[in-house]
């Protein structure tokens, strides 16, 4: 929110000469978190000057030029800069006429840019200053010429400090306004937090709106409120003030104080009517929206959206409303999208006459989904999602009618509407030395009911508690421990003594957290890097990935998906994996090693709850929790790892080596040992996988229980052109939980060998459809426990072998705790391996 302090002086006592600065410290004070300060950034002399006479001057580049002779100070008198009080100045627009009043930057002055000004020859002249537009002066975009003060309505004496006269000296200080306070985002809720923070005086600008006329009480225009699709029980519209202005004059110019406030606050000009009603909910924080009256077919019904129904919005564009969706409607049908924008067919013109004012409050939740669906967010639909003061739009409709009048011309009607149906705000009992109990102070009675009714709250005494009623414009001020903080914060935070905790001891990381980390530091230390995807994902991706057999994957659908294309909880992390390697090699990092530690999400049949929440602040049951509970999906920590490019970049005397499933498996056999397991290969298949180069993953915990904890193997390589990825791409996914769950109590350092170790080989000819990793774990069976490590070192097929066979060869280290082996027990332990792998696959002893 950005508060031009002149604007907030109106309704705040400050001291003169105050600083944005000291009012960002202000309301830093009072819990608001200061952003930035805004000026025009220019400096003078700028003045008003008028136009005395000028020569057009065709140019040899086919433009023409007009030197001008600009008067900038009154006769006789000395301009702001000290030179003459007629200068000679070039200008290029051709909008304004002999006589013309305009805004003349002096030499010395700075323009926005920053852009100084100095005498200058141009064109054959020297040019003594410049003739400004509004684009110049930072007023707004028009840079098509001049700006003439005539326009503006304004025809001050020449010499004129146009700085102050156009409200250029002004400064804006932008505050951050936390989703629960929606009050301040307008300069009332701002200026009465400037109060909280300072002690000044406060005004409220909705008591100075003249109501009580009779046509501040209008009648005869028909309202209907016809939600027949609550939001959580919720209607979507509970109050609805019309006003209607007649015989408004929209060609007249917009004050320059109030282009220059808005401008301040971050909003264009764009006509008089608009401005007005912008103004307006800058100041009272109420949207309001205005349309052309002789438009209108009938009167106005508010309503939800049919289904298919359309509406051509006032950016142009054709918008397909969901059945959910509030709107607007007359005769003809929607004319607007309910606190998010209007519709084009009743939108204000330039030939506007009558103006039918609408100020309303919206259900927050209906607003909210509508901006959403429609990726519309508004300045309107921006205050109504956080909650807006529902008294406040009568005084919100009036303001406008008395600008209208004031500034444009128009008649205040009798026609028009109200409609309030707004709830009571329920009182809240606040027991005697619950805040003391709560924040570690103790206030007295007489600095909590001060601090309670100076935010608006109505207290009264119930025994030893208070009863609390919060004001209309605090609607998150729900419950007893919401008041305690407005008590800490009105009373200064500064009360609060700095305490620093002191851990308990016998505490830290559990087991499962100490191994979770020793996996990431391992991967990073071993050239992986990590990375964090979104964990919503499309229903194909689910399908492919989301278990080893194609498609039938249960997962959670989101309620109020942020993306319609992927509205899906992930069942795997490699949909993201795979959207982060594409990302980086479109920005051309072409080599990655890649892993993501996260959980994935795992609902099982028929449990996805139904279960809703109460309406209001009543509490939910424990039938309710209990099935809102058993409705939260099973949200395993999955560990997902991807390589792609090359594992070793060419450098001199040595071949870039690509990267492939050898280092994918090398990621997992990182992540078993990190964790203290023994990660075994099974060939298997997977949808997604190339056939053949996929494997089982199965961990072997100390107590030799195998359990299955994922799979790894290389991208099918026309998945992979369609994600225009490489040919290659290795991947692997681990269940973490399952994998640690495997893993010993304690990690400890494996033992020195105090003896030497013996070596042998042993090559196995088998048929070619039995797996290398079956026939490993059948020889490390059979070799017993003299067997430290066997690893596949060589896989041959060709002459020498029968037909349909191959040879396999394994690298074997045996070694005893307590002797020296000799060859003839290496060798025996060998061939009860061989022979082991004989009983069960047929092998044979390869000559």
């Amino acid at each position: 929110m950005r508060v031009p302090l002149s604007w907030l002086g109106e309704f705040v006592d400050l001291e003169p000469g105050t600083t944005p600065e000291e009012v960002h410290a202000a309301l830093v004070s009072v819990g608001l978190e200061e952003e930035d300060i805004h000026t025009f950034e220019l400096s003078g002399p700028i003045v008003v000057g008028q136009v005395l006479e000028f020569v057009e001057e065709p140019q040899s580049n086919g433009k023409t030029i007009r030197w001008c002779q600009v008067r900038v100070a009154p006769e006789g008198q000395n301009a702001a800069d000290g030179g003459a009080d007629v200068r000679g100045i070039v200008c290029g627009a051709r909008n304004f006429f002999e006589g013309d009043k305009v805004v003349v930057t002096l030499p010395g002055a700075v323009l926005p840019g920053p852009f100084p000004i100095a005498a200058r020859k141009t064109y054959g002249h020297v040019s003594d200053g410049m003739i400004a537009s509004a684009r110049e002066l930072g007023l707004g975009e028009d840079h098509d010429g001049i700006l003439r003060l005539s326009t503006l309505g304004l025809d001050p004496e020449v010499g004129t400090d146009a700085v102050a006269l156009l409200g250029l000296d002004d400064a804006a200080v932008e505050v951050n306004v936390t989703p629960d306070r929606g009050y301040a985002f307008s300069i009332r809720g701002i200026a009465r937090e400037y109060s909280h923070a300072t002690g000044a005086a406060f005004r409220d600008p909705a008591d100075a709106v003249p109501v009580g006329s009779v046509a501040d009480h209008p009648s005869g225009f028909s309202v209907t409120v016809d939600d027949t699709a609550p939001i959580r029980g919720r209607v979507g519209a509970s109050v609805f003030v019309t006003r209607v202005v007649r015989d408004v004059d929209g060609s007249r110019p917009t004050p320059p104080w109030m282009i220059a406030r808005l401008k301040l606050a971050g909003i264009r000009s764009i006509s008089l009517v608009v401005d007005i009603t912008n103004y307006v909910m800058l100041e009272l924080g109420q949207p309001i929206h205005g349309y052309d009256l002789d438009k209108l077919s009938g009167g106005i019904v508010v309503r939800r959206a049919t289904p298919g129904e359309k509406l051509v919005t006032l950016d142009d564009q054709t918008r397909t409303l969901d059945p959910e969706d509030l709107v607007i409607s007359d005769d003809s049908g929607a004319i607007g999208l309910a606190g998010v924008m209007g519709g084009a067919s009743t939108e204000i013109g330039d030939g506007t006459r009558n103006v039918l004012i609408e100020a309303a409050n919206f259900d927050p939740v209906s607003i909210a989904r509508t901006a959403r669906r429609h990726k519309l967010p508004s300045e309107a639909s921006k205050r109504f999602e956080r909650g807006v003061d529902p008294q406040v739009a009568v005084a919100a409709a009036a303001r406008v009618v008395q600008l209208l009048e004031q500034l444009a011309g128009g008649r205040a009607d009798d026609l028009g509407s109200l409609l309030d149906a707004s709830e009571t705000a329920e009182a809240i009992r606040l027991p005697k030395g619950y805040i003391a109990s709560l924040i570690g102070v103790d206030f007295t009675d007489d600095e909590v009911r001060g601090a309670l009714a100076e935010i608006g709250g109505t207290v009264t005494e119930s025994g030893d508690d208070l009863l609390v009623v919060p004001p209309t414009w605090r609607p998150d001020l729900r419950d007893k421990s919401d008041l305690a903080e407005e008590v800490a914060r009105i009373v200064g935070y500064d009360r609060i003594p700095s305490v620093l905790p002191v851990a308990p001891p016998g505490r830290g990381l559990t087991r499962e957290q100490r191994l979770r980390r020793a996996v990431a530091q391992t991967l990073a230390d071993n050239g992986a890097t990590e990375v964090l995807s979104f964990p919503f994902v499309s229903e194909a991706q689910n399908d492919l990935f989301g278990s080893a057999e194609a498609g039938g994957v249960l997962a959670a659908r989101l309620a109020n998906a942020l993306d319609a294309t992927a509205p899906y909880l992930r069942t795997s992390l490699l949909p993201g994996l795979l959207d982060a390697a594409k990302r980086n090699l479109a920005r051309g990092l072409i080599d990655l090693k890649v892993y993501e530690l996260g959980t994935v999400f795992r609902p099982s049949e028929g449990s996805i709850g139904s279960e809703t929440l109460p309406p209001g602040a009543a509490l939910p049951g424990a039938d309710i929790l209990a099935g809102l509970n058993a409705g939260i999906p099973a949200q395993p920590r999955h560990l997902a790892g991807l390589v792609v490019g090359n594992a070793v970049e060419k450098q001199p005397g040595l071949a870039a080596v690509p990267a492939g499933l050898v280092d994918a498996l090398d990621m997992v056999r990182q992540t078993a040992a990190a964790v203290g397991v023994t990660v075994d290969l099974v060939q298997s298949s997977h949808q997604a996988l190339h056939p053949g180069r996929t494997a089982r993953l199965v961990a072997r915990g100390a107590d030799g229980a195998e359990v299955p904890v994922g799979y790894a193997g290389e991208l099918l390589p026309a998945l992979a052109h369609d994600l225009d990825l490489p040919r290659v791409v290795a991947v692997f996914e681990l269940d973490l939980d399952a994998l640690i769950a495997v893993a010993p109590v304690d990690i400890v350092a494996g033992v020195i060998a105090g003896f030497p170790a013996a070596t042998q080989d042993l090559s196995l000819v088998v048929r070619e459809d039995v797996p290398a990793g079956e026939l490993l774990r059948a020889v490390r069976a059979g070799a017993g426990e003299l067997l430290e490590d066997i690893r596949l070192v060589d896989d041959y097929r060709g002459p020498g072998l029968p037909d349909g066979h191959k040879s396999l060869t394994f690298a074997l280290r045996f070694r005893a705790d307590d002797r020296t082996l000799t060859a003839a027990e290496a060798s025996e332990a060998k061939l009860a391996g061989a022979a082991r792998a004989g009983e069960l696959f047929g092998a044979t002893i390869r000559e």
